[in-house]
């Protein structure tokens, strides 16, 4: 894992059985920079509570989608067991943000989305359509979904908008949320005390 990269995971809260989380990739290769894409996924077991990865953004979603119903287990993922050690580790090196349980598996087609936004208060859900287009919002789906019949399959509930919640504890060292009433004013602040 390098050092600085951005991690997302959801959990049910009040319960540490199946957590999942998904990794966000840096914009650029040296720097602390925005991430842009998702492209590292994984699962906390619910017996050992270590952290597994997971191959595909499908894979994590199914299992994030129904984890209140079916937990996960290190033994549901091939060839692994709970005395293997974890494939990755909840620390500071990397910024952390918690799902909601539960959410809906993006349907066929379709592809869910999060941005990071520059001052790290929270992260930014859209879902791009097999056209291409990104919509940020229910009714504009439902718009699309509408002038689009030949995805009428698709319906509106079956997207969820909720934004994950960035966790403080492993935000950057040069981004400080507490204490100042606005997050971009903090940035700035921070700013002006690195020059």
């Amino acid at each position: 894992m390098r050092k600085g990269d951005v991690t997302s995971f959801g959990r049910e809260v009040g319960r540490k059985e199946c957590e999942t989380l998904a990794r966000i990739a840096r914009k650029k290769k040296n720097q602390r920079a925005v991430p842009s894409a998702i492209y590292l996924y994984a699962v906390q077991c619910g017996k050992c509570f270590k952290w597994r990865l997971m191959p595909t953004q499908e894979e994590f979603e199914e299992i994030r989608s129904t984890f209140l119903e079916d937990p996960f287990f290190c033994e549901k993922k091939p060839n692994v067991t709970c005395e293997d050690a974890a494939d990755i580790e909840y620390d500071s090196t990397r910024t952390w943000v918690a799902d909601k349980p539960n959410i809906p598996k993006t349907p066929p087609g379709f592809q869910r989305g999060l941005v990071l936004r520059k001052d790290f208060s929270r992260l930014d859900v859209h879902y791009v359509t097999p056209t291409g287009k990104k919509v940020r919002a229910p009714s504009e789906l439902a718009s699309y979904l509408q002038q689009n019949p030949e995805y009428n399959g698709a319906l509106v509930s079956e997207f969820n908008f909720t934004t994950p919640k960035v966790m403080d504890d492993t935000l950057p060292e040069n981004v400080d949320r507490k204490g100042l009433a606005s997050t971009s004013k903090r940035i700035k602040i921070m700013k002006e005390n690195d020059v």
